[in-house]
């Protein structure tokens, strides 16, 4: 599987984004892999952001992105999308998307449990 984020740019807040993680499964479907967004600021460990089961009911986000986030997926274009709106300073940092099928519920915002990542894609939110 080959994941390949996009979107990223430079934003002022309060303003919005779209990142995009489009993959690669080497022919086969896109079912059953969960896909996540974590990020990463400098000097700052990764932390999970958002994630959403293959299928599309279920979506996860953590506390300080919810509300202003949202994950949502098209399986047929194995694309996976991060709408993020009302943006803060604080949200600048290099987010990167992750899958992995076999997910299970209570490690979906751990990123040992998935396997591929992508490049990553930088997002600066201007004050």
């Amino acid at each position: 599987v080959q994941l390949q984020a996009s979107g990223g740019g430079l934003v002022q807040a309060g303003g919005s984004l779209v990142l995009s993680c489009a993959a690669s499964v080497s022919g086969r479907t896109f079912s059953g892999y969960t896909v996540g967004w974590f990020r990463q600021a400098p000097g700052k460990e990764r932390e999970f952001v958002a994630a959403i089961r293959w299928s599309g009911a279920n979506t996860y986000y953590s506390a300080f992105v919810k509300g202003r986030f949202t994950i949502s997926r098209d399986n047929p274009k194995n694309t996976v999308y991060l709408q993020m709106n009302s943006l803060k300073p604080e949200d600048t940092a290099v987010y990167y998307c992750a899958t992995s099928r076999g997910v299970i519920t209570s490690a979906t915002m751990a990123a040992n449990s998935y396997g591929y990542w992508g490049q990553g894609t930088q997002v600066t939110v201007s004050s």
